[in-house]
């Protein structure tokens, strides 16, 4: 079964949040301490894993993540890590997109 992960990532060096979408957590954790010059997170080298929400399908996952980067919030994001209940009201919102 292939996973379908929405993360954030924090630098306290930014103080900026990371948005994104695996299916595989290492890799892409690997890929972020790694990244190319052009990349975003090449910009620090303090990003911290601080969120992981597992989602039922890839078009769930796709959907929570652009659903968090449309609200353009760290309140928001912040409120996310707080209370995961706002965390299962996203899943059911987007379960659908499964």
């Amino acid at each position: 079964m292939q996973n379908n992960i929405v993360y954030i990532l924090f630098s306290k060096k930014l103080n900026r949040y990371y948005i994104g979408y695996t299916s595989d957590m290492d890799v892409r954790i690997s890929f972020h301490q790694n990244a190319q010059p052009n990349k975003f997170t090449a910009k620090a080298n303090d990003w911290e894993l601080i969120l992981q929400l597992e989602c039922q399908s890839k078009a769930q996952a796709l959907a929570v993540e652009k659903h968090i980067k449309t609200m353009k919030s760290k309140v928001y994001i912040q409120n996310l890590i707080k209370y995961p209940e706002m965390q299962e009201k996203l899943r059911t919102k987007y379960f659908s997109a499964g």
